[in-house]
């Protein structure tokens, strides 16, 4: 997937219009990526915008709640789990 692509969306998601935050967006959009793909088993495929909207809003969230207690949210949880049946489970 392409991380310039979901970091601009999630800039966009959280209202951000400098490059401030573009290294450490960076760092938290490959994160996600690669935790779908290895740790997940997910397929991505960056042309599917629900994939590329999971990631963008997961990223999102990854960024906004660094610092609070607690788990993924029901919604996050939910879209993941579909996205986990949809693909069979694991990318081979």
């Amino acid at each position: 997937m392409d991380t310039t692509t979901i970091v601009s969306l999630v800039k966009a998601s959280l209202g951000f219009t400098s490059s401030v935050r573009d290294t450490y967006l960076t760092t938290i959009a490959e994160g996600v990526v690669r935790e779908l793909q290895e740790e997940k088993g997910l397929a991505l495929d960056g042309t599917n915008p629900y994939h590329l909207q999971f990631v963008v809003d997961y990223a999102a969230w990854r960024y906004k709640s660094r610092d609070e207690p607690g788990g993924m949210p029901r919604h996050l949880q939910y879209r993941l789990h579909n996205l986990m049946v949809h693909s069979g489970g694991a990318a081979t």
